[in-house]
């Protein structure tokens, strides 16, 4: 089985985006997925047949993660994995054209990820192929990271932990991130592979500036708890901790700080958020006084 690494520089900005002039770069390390969304008219008639709305888009928690700040006008490079196929080229395309810089691995006989998600009255199951994601490698993000010497910040979603494949890739992006003195953020990902690996999760990710997570991963790490109460237990852990409830809204809280309550936002298509939102709430620096490089991620109403 064969591997290559290419590089696919994003486009500029077009006139009018928000740019975010002399804010350093962000490295995003993690998968690459198509997603395969059936919105389901009532609940699945198991062994039968339901009705659905189907369509296929570009996917992966990084990816999502990277078109986002790159639509924010944040200069951000994707460090992933896809397969040699014609789904893989299709996904990086995309990245490009969004103003990612795609740094992928690609790997022959491995087919690009792709995920089935399911989803009715606001609820989702996912069916995973991980796919060429399980080949991300340690020498990859390595390399990617020598090649990013304007990097402020490192955002690592959890996946490539959760993935005895490219857990070594994902040890590494940390390691390499603080030999750097890069801010680093990490995704929870998804509570069932977390149950799986256990309090080996935490021990990993420990003192990160940033760790995100939803009501259901909090659940895991903290036990079931109210959410301030496991956001403040996971700052054990983590500077800060972002837990994500949805419809709910989110709470974010700092090391030694109470927790502040932001009401869900809803983005929409061509919607910007960054230094010109006037109800951003901002966060202070911690212990050794870093800030985070970039705007958006001192908002836990951004992350929900």
């Amino acid at each position: 089985m064969s591997e290559r690494t290419e590089r696919s520089e994003g486009r500029e900005a077009m006139p009018g985006q928000h740019s975010m002039t002399g804010v350093p770069r962000v490295v995003v390390v993690g998968d690459v997925i198509t997603d395969v969304l059936a919105v389901l008219s009532g609940p699945l008639a198991t062994g039968s047949d339901t009705a659905a709305g189907i369509r296929f888009s570009g996917g992966g928690q990084a990816a999502n993660t990277a078109a986002w700040l790159a639509g924010q006008g944040a200069a951000v490079s994707l460090v992933a994995a896809v397969g040699d196929d014609e789904t893989g080229r299709e996904r990086v395309a995309e990245l490009t054209r969004a103003g990612v810089d795609c740094v992928v691995e690609r790997h022959e006989g491995y087919p690009t990820g792709t995920v089935i998600v399911l989803t009715h009255d606001g609820e989702r199951t996912m069916v995973s192929q991980r796919g060429a994601n399980l080949r991300l490698t340690a020498g990859h993000v390595e390399t990617a990271l020598a090649a990013a010497p304007d990097a402020g910040h490192l955002h690592l979603s959890a996946y490539t932990l959760l993935d005895v494949g490219s857990r070594g890739a994902g040890l590494r992006a940390l390691a390499a991130a603080r030999e750097r003195g890069l801010t680093v953020s990490v995704d929870a990902a998804s509570a069932a592979p977390l149950r799986r690996v256990g309090g080996a999760f935490l021990t990993w990710v420990r003192d990160v500036d940033l760790l995100l997570v939803n009501t259901d991963e909090a659940t895991v790490l903290a036990g079931g708890l109210d959410p301030a109460a496991q956001a403040r237990a996971l700052t054990s852990v983590a500077h800060r901790v972002v837990v994500k409830r949805g419809a709910a809204g989110a709470v974010w809280v700092e090391r030694g700080g109470v927790p502040i309550g932001v009401a869900r936002h809803v983005v929409r298509p061509g919607e910007r958020l960054g230094d010109g939102d006037p109800q951003r709430p901002t966060h202070g620096p911690h212990r050794n006084r870093r800030r985070f490089p970039w705007s958006t991620g001192a908002s836990a109403r951004n992350v929900v």
